[in-house]
């Protein structure tokens, strides 16, 4: 053979090799995408497999008689009066309930934050605070110590942000004040606590965020820095919008005191209060029978939905008396159901 023939056929096969290694690499690229879409599928799975959770409402507006704070409120006033809050009870009334996992308002509309946050004095560490306890890491360590998944709820605004007077409520901790820092730097700031948060708790499995949707972030911005600080967290977002609560924009779609349509097929939770308010108040009372809340949560898991189902403790952060009953009623009906 000339050398001629030699070299044209030393290229052809090495075209051969380059197409075959490019169709190898290919093939190995798709398993890739397919185990990153089978594990979130997975995930969501998972997720609805809990069927019911509970809903923890208890923060800053526990002590100021308000259900929306309407400014900073002193450090101080967060004070429960006991030296321990007894994160073991509202485990235990969750087991007793049934449920599978519980979600604790570590920072709602007052800004004031349940966890000793590197990113604010304006926390349950700050030094005029009477507790002086991460009550984040001890409500993890008691639903954990049950066997109960455990998840964060993060508020990303005040109410009274879209009406106008958002100077005049502050939406964040002080650091992050509305008056003297832009949506930008405020979206950093909420950011890293975001990534703080699930770093510095690895057990929790899901962030629950409130108040977030596209006016604030775009969906894939939002699924895309969670995942990005953890790539197994899972994360819902309630629309601000009433009418939009529901919608798909976060891996988990959310629901406030309504269900989802019949043939809704978008992995969701549908949260509802067991009191008639979210946070206790000194009227707070248990008006629901625990044969309505098997009900409901039986309607939610039809319609592909988890229930989360709300409870205020008090200031000493006890759960009323009436609502512990219920739960160990609803207790009793729903797990004879799931025999």
């Amino acid at each position: 053979m000339k050398p001629t023939h030699i070299l044209e056929q030393m290229k052809k096969t090495l075209i051969l090799l380059s197409l075959i290694l490019l169709l190898f690499s290919a093939k190995a690229q798709k398993p890739d995408s397919a185990i990153i879409h089978t594990h979130k599928h997975n995930q969501m799975d998972e997720f609805l497999d809990l069927k019911f959770g509970m809903f923890i409402h208890f923060n800053m507006a526990t002590y100021i008689g308000n259900q929306w704070n309407p400014g900073y409120a002193d450090p101080s006033t967060f004070n429960p009066g006991v030296d321990t809050i007894d994160t073991d009870d509202w485990a235990d009334a969750a087991v007793s309930a049934g449920m599978k996992y519980g979600v604790l308002t570590v920072k709602h509309s007052s800004g004031f934050c349940l966890w000793d946050s590197k990113y604010t004095t304006y926390d349950i560490m700050h030094p005029d605070c009477p507790y002086q306890k991460d009550l984040v890491a001890q409500f993890i360590k008691s639903f954990k110590s049950r066997g109960l998944k455990v998840g964060l709820y993060y508020n990303w605004r005040h109410p009274a942000y879209n009406s106008g007077n958002y100077k005049k409520y502050k939406v964040l901790p002080p650091e992050c004040d509305p008056d003297t820092h832009t949506m930008d730097e405020q979206k950093e700031f909420q950011k890293a606590q975001i990534a703080e948060l699930i770093t510095k708790f690895a057990d929790v499995f899901y962030i629950w965020n409130d108040a977030c949707d596209p006016e604030l972030m775009p969906a894939d911005e939002l699924l895309a820095y969670e995942h990005g600080v953890r790539p197994d967290i899972i994360t819902s977002a309630n629309w601000w919008d009433w009418s939009k609560k529901g919608t798909p924009y976060a891996d988990i779609a959310v629901t406030e005191l309504r269900h989802f349509p019949e043939d809704n097929r978008t992995p969701g939770e549908t949260c509802w209060q067991l009191e008639q308010t979210w946070f206790w108040s000194e009227e707070t009372q248990c008006n629901s029978s625990a044969s309505d809340i098997v009900h409901l949560i039986k309607k939610a898991n039809r319609r592909n939905a988890n229930f989360l189902l709300n409870v205020g403790p008090d200031q000493n952060g006890n759960i009323i008396e009436s609502s512990i009953n219920t739960l160990n009623e609803i207790g009793k009906l729903w797990n004879q159901d799931q025999k």
